[in-house]
């Protein structure tokens, strides 16, 4: 057995060697630390700017009860933030069941061949693709061609477009992050192919898929390109109906078909406006929206460490 002498005599320094790699580890984690640093910083200073322009609209209950006004003092986002939750609410009913489902078949149903490798291509094409490009899909599928209206359910349709592919590939990735050993453990006791998905390989890549939807939820909540396009309203002054009545059958669903902005599009009204106050009530209003994707986040972080505890 050659010695570290022996090695060396021969003409390969390894000690050298595992040393070059190791600064050069070194190198890399510091450029990825100090990028890190940066990427945070600016948020973090955006975030403190927003605070302290917004602050007094913040400290204002009436700016979280109150409809848009002309008068920009009295302006709230109460139409913005509600048709924002139904908005997400539709989005994550049809991206999420269909995100995963596509994901599951594709990594462990789908035959390898040449249709298969193009939606495959594809789906990671599309998860790049511009939201301004979805925006005009749903502008000429649904509202030209299906004769749909700029209503809550459109919204919802164009967003999960958008974040089907995140949703996909997410899936897909946490999948294929499964030990093997468990499918062949699943295989030797008996069960099939659909057990095996359905008990084992599903609830062990729980964490990574639900991860995946929230982070693309996230980028949903905060486009305005798609939206803007399908023609949502940058004034509205009622809320759509509510989606549980006090008369029978209880649960309603016009809310779905109702008229909607959402917190981007409110604020990029507000923004547009020469007047500095409603300057002012934008940030404000951008203070709020980030706190909303940095719960959903949150949400996501906790849910992946308690399906991990589990």
């Amino acid at each position: 057995m050659k010695t570290l002498s022996d090695n060396v005599q021969s003409g390969v320094n390894y000690a050298s060697i595992s040393r070059k790699n190791r600064s050069t580890d070194m190198v890399l984690a510091g450029v990825g630390i100090f990028i890190l640093f940066i990427a945070i910083t600016t948020l973090l200073a955006l975030f403190i700017d927003l605070v302290m322009t917004g602050y007094p609209r913040l400290v204002d209950p009436d700016f979280y009860t109150e409809f848009p006004s002309r008068k920009p003092l009295q302006a709230g986002i109460l139409s913005a933030w509600v048709g924002t939750i139904l908005v997400m609410i539709v989005t994550a009913v049809l991206a999420v069941p269909l995100g995963v489902g596509a994901g599951l078949y594709l990594e462990e149903y789908a035959s390898s061949n040449w249709l298969t490798d193009i939606i495959e291509i594809n789906v990671s094409n599309l998860a790049g693709v511009p939201s301004i490009v979805y925006g005009l899909l749903a502008l000429g599928l649904f509202i030209y061609t299906f004769g749909m209206s700029e209503t809550v359910l459109v919204a919802g349709m164009v967003l999960a477009l958008l974040i089907l592919p995140i949703i996909i590939v997410a899936t897909r990735e946490a999948i294929r992050s499964i030990p093997k050993e468990l499918r062949e453990a699943s295989y030797g006791l008996g069960a099939d192919q659909w057990q095996t998905m359905s008990l084992y390989i599903l609830p062990a890549a729980k964490p990574g898929i639900i991860t995946g939807a929230i982070v693309g939820l996230s980028r949903a909540i905060g486009e305005t390109a798609p939206i803007i396009t399908i023609g949502a309203l940058t004034f509205i002054a009622f809320l759509p109906p509510a989606p549980v009545q006090s008369d029978f059958p209880f649960i309603s669903f016009e809310w779905l078909f109702s008229p909607f902005t959402v917190m981007p599009i409110q604020m990029f009204s507000w923004i547009s406006r020469p007047q500095a106050d409603f300057h002012l009530t934008a940030a404000a209003a951008g203070v709020v929206l980030i706190v909303m994707t940095f719960m959903m986040n949150a949400l996501a972080i906790y849910i992946r460490y308690r399906a991990r505890k589990g």
